[in-house]
């Protein structure tokens, strides 16, 4: 990409997009197109096909997606299928008709087996089952893999994919009930300190076993991506930094200044006991992670503290 590229950003104000807006903004990029899901709705074919007559950007990051936690994924299960799968369809074809030069699809590490072994390498992908409650969120992400492909191989698309592992960071999700893992904690522990409380409640053992990557880091992995990758198979983006659960909690408890206790309800679930990603490929092409987890816990927790919303 050059620098006065044409270059649009699909799900621009979610935590990756806004990510990648960011990183694109400081490295000098130029001529960014955004809009919002007010402005284009990417479920509508004809309005995305219509943006791309008009606009006709070189250069594609489709960082938009109806995303949630567990809860959300199993009980909005057909709004995820649909939802996702209409984005990614609607963006991709629009690119292929409209000789986009380049598109980076972004998916995310639940489409891999929830029994894969570990680290999980790319070869990994539909070699078992799906974990049931996201299922039909990782299917829809499978199918945008593979609609690059396929576009790549009919057409000599230059569409790429690549599958970040566990994000945080700015523009993350607060919901008490549909927020990831870091936001969920962070969130339990900033309301512990003003309403002193005496504990904070986590669920099950703490022992299970997760890495996760500074949203940051990913938007420069998907600059990295988009100016020197161009093969057909997705690529893993992860930090390769490994924790138990009870670590983490134990991290943020410190950073947050909290002095209570922690206790872990263990009749609540685990999940799977270890997902780390194999991001081996991808430190090959000479791209590393930089923000350490402590080091990125603490920029958000700055970010955040005084926030009401939390």
């Amino acid at each position: 990409m050059q620098k006065d590229s044409k270059i649009y950003i699909a799900g621009h104000n979610g935590m990756v997009g806004s990510a990648i807006y960011r990183k694109l903004k400081s490295e000098g990029y130029s001529n960014i197109i955004v809009r919002s899901s007010k402005e284009l709705d990417l479920i509508n074919q004809s309005t995305v096909n219509d943006f791309f007559n008009t606009e006709k950007p070189e250069y594609v990051f489709i960082a938009a997606a109806k995303v949630g936690g567990i809860i959300a994924n199993n009980t909005l299960r057909a709004d995820f299928i649909y939802r996702n799968l209409m984005i990614e369809c609607n963006l991709i074809h629009a690119s292929y008709l409209n000789k986009v030069k380049k598109l980076l699809f972004l998916g995310s590490s639940c489409i891999y087996p929830k029994n894969a072994e570990q680290p999980i390498k790319e070869e990994y992908l539909l070699s078992g089952y799906l974990e049931k409650t996201n299922k039909p969120y990782a299917i829809a992400k499978i199918a945008g893999i593979e609609l690059c492909e396929s576009y790549k191989a009919q057409y000599g698309c230059n569409f790429i994919s690549a599958m970040p592992t566990n994000l945080y960071g700015p523009n993350d999700n607060y919901h008490p009930e549909n927020s990831h893992v870091i936001p969920a904690m962070l969130r339990k522990f900033i309301l512990a300190n003003r309403n002193n409380n005496t504990s904070v409640e986590m669920w099950g053992s703490g022992s299970p076993l997760r890495e996760f990557m500074h949203v940051d880091d990913v938007a420069d992995a998907c600059l990295f991506l988009m100016n020197t990758y161009n093969e057909l198979e997705f690529i893993n983006i992860s930090s390769q930094e490994e924790l138990t659960i009870k670590n983490i909690a134990e991290l943020i408890k410190d950073i947050t200044s909290y002095s209570g206790l922690i206790n872990w309800d263990t009749t609540k679930p685990d999940g799977t006991l270890r997902k780390i990603m194999d991001n081996s490929k991808l430190t090959a092409m000479g791209w590393s992670p930089k923000i350490k987890l402590k080091e990125g816990l603490k920029m958000v927790f700055e970010e955040i503290k005084n926030n009401q919303f939390i």
